[in-house]
């Protein structure tokens, strides 16, 4: 919008800048007429105080002295009154110009001067000196410009001398009509107006590849297009290089997803494959291990807490880097969540029944949104996960999903300590847990990955996580995803 603004005020500012240097370039000018005009008045008086209307010949040829670079000197005389008559009702006389004019002319000329109110002028100009610049066309077509009206009193009446121009040095300019009206001005204004098209055309025509882009990256999205979708779609020629950079974009972020979906399998088959061969050489060592020595079978207690924690990381490591890969390359395809809600209560349904928790789902039907295969199920299961380890036996969960006009909301409240109000903000973030570490092994700690799992998951597909403690105990997290389509 700004760039529109400053498009449209250019030409404004523009134009009343060139307008105020053409006024003052205009004054100068016609001051300058008017100055010569005036001079020619005073060397003309002495002639006009003895000339009378018989005498157009000798004031034809003494006009003829004056004239030069187009200028067109015009004589007419308003012969005095008579006893009786009102000052100035006598009408106007053409006498003499110079060039002289044919004598058929001049009647239509004094026509096209009264029409124009330039006679009116001439009367007022007797009675006290005036100027004007005024635009008028000849019965032959020919264009003239008034630039001065100089009254010189005689005995036979008020002369008036006119002095017009013809040439293009005058006419071209701005004197005796609005500045836009001028060559130059009308020129601009289409040279402008051309550019605003090509502008209007190029901005469109970007603005339709923009568009074709983001058609072709949501369909990426989708998983509905293969590679170089980019470059097929596009009918820029200037765009191709973009086209082609987003194309291997894409081509390099699935690759990616699949050397991080390989590395984590392989690096999880390279750390199950020892903990298993511990676990297995254990097991004759623990049952040769009197009954008796307490020492010996506490410290193989200890190894077996040590690797089923050590179990327990590299599975949330491979869990961890394959929902990265999800995030990647997943397609975002319409996902019913309340389905995904009501399978993720299912699979917690034994442990809950073993912690004695009570479930309490409140789900609105067929709310759909855009996720990728995974992405919500590892939602679920870290906050329902998260839920079940904090609340007390015999406590209540309740599972809320609601839908708007735009935004889904999925809210899951627990009735378990709750989090330290200094603590709270940071419960998204990347290994931090509220869980007590046993010292004696009893129950390993708690990677810390899970709500930060959660939140990166649910931004990436547009939405919103936030947590906050219960008025009378327990934790509140609230999730809002964007509906299917929105």
């Amino acid at each position: 919008m700004a760039l529109v603004g400053i498009f449209i005020a250019l030409p404004i500012v523009l134009y009343g800048q060139f307008e105020s240097a053409d006024r003052q370039m205009r004054e100068l000018v016609t001051r300058a007429i008017q100055d010569r005009s005036k001079l020619i008045g005073y060397a003309l008086t002495p002639v006009l105080q003895k000339a009378d209307v018989t005498t157009a010949a000798l004031l034809n040829a003494e006009l003829g002295k004056y004239t030069s670079d187009g200028t067109v000197l015009k004589l007419m005389l308003q012969p005095a009154a008579q006893p009786g008559q009102e000052q100035g009702s006598t009408g106007f006389y053409f006498v003499a110009s110079s060039p002289a004019i044919r004598p058929d002319d001049v009647v239509p000329e004094l026509d096209e001067l009264a029409h124009r109110g330039i006679l009116k002028k001439l009367g007022e100009a007797c009675m006290w000196e005036t100027s004007d610049e005024i635009r008028y066309t000849q019965p032959t077509g020919k264009v003239e410009l008034l630039t001065s009206i100089i009254p010189i009193k005689a005995k036979s009446g008020c002369w008036v001398l006119t002095s017009t121009h013809t040439t293009s040095e005058f006419l071209n300019t701005s004197i005796g009509r609005p500045y836009w009206e001028t060559r130059a001005v009308r020129v601009a204004a289409v040279i402008y107006l051309v550019l605003a098209v090509l502008a209007v055309l190029a901005a469109v025509s970007i603005w339709l590849s923009l568009r074709r882009f983001r058609d072709v990256a949501t369909e990426i999205g989708l998983g509905r297009i293969g590679d170089y979708a980019f470059s097929h779609r596009n009918v820029v020629p200037e765009l191709a290089s973009v086209a082609r950079g987003f194309d291997k974009l894409v081509i390099d972020l699935k690759r990616l997803s699949q050397q991080i979906r390989q590395s984590a399998e392989d690096n999880a088959h390279s750390f199950k494959t020892p903990i298993a061969a511990i676990q297995s050489s254990l097991a004759p060592v623990r049952r040769a291990v009197p009954q008796e020595d307490q020492r010996a079978r506490r410290a193989i207690e200890i190894i077996d807490s040590s690797l089923a924690r050590l179990l327990g990381l590299v599975l949330a490591a491979q869990r961890f880097d394959n929902n990265t890969a999800d995030l990647i390359e997943a397609p975002r395809v319409p996902t019913n969540l309340t389905q995904i809600v009501g399978e993720a209560t299912l699979n917690f349904r034994e442990i809950l029944a073993a912690n004695d928790i009570r479930l309490i789902r409140r789900l609105d039907d067929d709310v759909w949104v855009e996720a990728g295969k995974g992405m919500l199920e590892i939602v679920l299961q870290n906050i329902l996960e998260n839920a079940t380890s904090f609340s007390p036996r015999g406590g209540t969960i309740v599972l809320t999903l609601t839908q708007g006009d735009r935004w889904v909301e999925l809210q899951v409240d627990d009735e378990g300590p709750g989090i330290p109000d200094e603590k709270i903000d940071r419960i998204f973030e990347r290994y931090f847990s509220s869980r007590p570490n046993t010292a004696n092994g009893d129950r390993p700690p708690h990677s810390g990955l899970g709500l930060w799992m959660v939140r990166r998951n649910i931004e990436a597909l547009g939405g919103q996580v936030r947590a906050t403690n219960r008025i009378g105990g327990g934790l509140s997290i609230a999730i809002v995803l964007p509906r299917n389509g929105d």
